[in-house]
């Protein structure tokens, strides 16, 4: 988004809260880093409860002294929702980049958006219907990473022969295994990843994206006897030349299916959270793909049925099976028509200036 907004406007400055990559323009001067920001699970909110606070008094007084043209709000909703009930009361222009899934649950954030939020710009082409219904219009013009994974394809795709040369690999076709970022993902259904990959062991190699925020000790828990590979920051490479894929629920379905990825969805958690989940989360699917298209594109194997026999069974049929092999294929080509045209970002950022210049 960044990026973006140095290329429509260079005499514009833009004073952020974000990572590494911000603080490299020019015009950009990072405020706060987000690892000093991203505090996730309930005990962990609590713990950091008075860091949170200073961050939120900082961010108030920051804004107040910076009187911006305008505050885009990206994602994080517990934090940026009470922010811009504040910039309403600034009378600062506030966008908001990045819908709460308030289409899953908390629908009763809709009201408070249309309270302090002047534009709001979503990613999934199903938000603009969902907001229409409260009468809220919405700006959709695509999901960013149809961009990002088409850039990153024309120009930095590697071909097998080179990855697994480069990673020392076996000169096998690759299974991906995308067991998360987050501890309990991956001590829930990396198990069961490297249980499903002895089936294919005489025909595939297996290979695990790491987290960048994870020890590579935390994975040899269960990884220690199969010795499978594990590679870190080198997600879209794994993907972009993996014959098939088992992928935790969340974005990382979506980034499978743009890099023409075949993949079986893995989703286990606690019994308690699994209910609650049931009971308050307002979707009929897990995987993006699957919430986007409206329908069971890629399978979703959850709790119980998140096992070795049957994630065996379902990648057996991506792998061998040559028509459901292209059936699936054929519905990511419609996924991505869903999902915008190149230049997504770009557009979003014309339309943010638009919308902008009539306040």
């Amino acid at each position: 988004m960044i990026d973006a907004l140095s290329i429509v406007d260079k005499e514009a400055s833009f004073y952020c809260w974000g990572g590494d990559l911000m603080a490299e323009k020019p015009n950009v001067f990072l405020r706060k880093h987000i690892r000093d920001l991203a505090f996730m699970g309930f005990v962990e909110v609590i713990q950091h409860l008075s860091a949170i606070k200073k961050n939120f008094s900082f961010a108030k007084q920051d804004i107040v002294e910076t009187a911006p043209s305008v505050v885009i709000l990206i994602d994080y909703p517990g934090f940026n929702l009470r922010m811009a009930k504040f910039l309403h009361r600034q009378h600062i222009p506030v966008f908001y980049y990045i819908s709460p899934q308030v289409w899953a649950w908390k629908q009763k954030r809709v009201e408070q958006i249309r309270r302090y939020v002047d534009k709001m710009f979503v990613i999934l082409p199903f938000e603009k219907d969902f907001y229409k219904k409260f009468n809220i219009d919405v700006v959709y013009e695509g999901h960013p990473l149809n961009d990002i994974i088409a850039e990153f394809k024309l120009t930095k795709k590697p071909d097998l022969e080179t990855f697994t040369k480069t990673h020392h690999l076996e000169k096998k076709p690759i299974i991906a295994l995308l067991p998360g970022s987050r501890k309990q993902e991956i001590k829930r259904k990396l198990p069961v990843m490297l249980e499903t990959a002895k089936a294919f062991l005489e025909t595939h190699q297996f290979v695990i994206a790491g987290a960048p925020s994870i020890d590579e000790d935390f994975y040899k828990q269960w990884n220690e006897n199969s010795e499978t590979p594990i590679l870190f920051d080198k997600t879209y490479d794994l993907l972009s030349v993996a014959d098939a894929a088992l992928v935790t629920s969340g974005t990382a379905t979506l980034e499978t299916a743009l890099f023409d990825c075949p993949q079986v969805v893995c989703y286990r958690s606690t019994a308690i959270s699994y209910w609650l989940a049931r009971h308050f989360i307002k979707v009929s699917y897990i995987s993006l793909v699957n919430l986007i298209m409206n329908k069971p594109v890629v399978t979703e194997l959850i709790q119980g049925a998140c096992s070795p026999q049957q994630a065996t069974d379902e990648l057996k049929k991506l792998l061998f099976d040559a028509e459901s092999r292209s059936m699936i294929l054929n519905y990511y080509k419609e996924l991505k028509q869903k999902l915008g045209e190149k230049g997504i970002v770009k557009r979003t950022v014309n339309k943010m200036i638009e919308i902008l210049n009539t306040l």
